[in-house]
């Protein structure tokens, strides 16, 4: 049985911003990304734990997938068992860049005038 199910944020145009990122990582680097995805749905986000954290003062949360690149998503649980994906970078610095939490923001607030 799955524990959650994981959906990518698609905005108003029907695009895909999140899958256009992990088509741009490398093939190593996307499988790590979907294998994470794909463990969330089967087991749980409790599969995960070391390598989530919550964004203090958001909703949101990070995966961190570690390797070559430090590969950032950020997420929010707006219902329960419901993981949607709302960003994805690659980290360069110690904190989180705050464009990248905007631009998960952004996602967020507009997919709740949508849902």
């Amino acid at each position: 049985m799955k524990k959650h199910k994981v959906y990518y944020y698609i905005n108003p145009r029907g695009e895909k911003p999140v899958k256009k990122f992990l088509d741009s990582l490398s093939e190593k680097a996307q499988a790590k990304t979907l294998r994470v995805f794909q463990y969330i749905e089967m087991y749980g986000l409790r599969s995960i734990l070391p390598h989530t954290k919550k964004l203090t003062g958001t909703p949101l949360w990070e995966i961190k997938i570690l390797g070559r690149n430090n590969i950032r998503v950020i997420y929010v649980m707006p219902r329960k068992n419901f993981v949607l994906v709302l960003h994805g970078f690659i980290k360069k610095t110690k904190k989180t860049p705050k464009k990248e939490l905007k631009t998960a923001m952004n996602r967020y607030f507009i997919w709740m005038k949508e849902a």
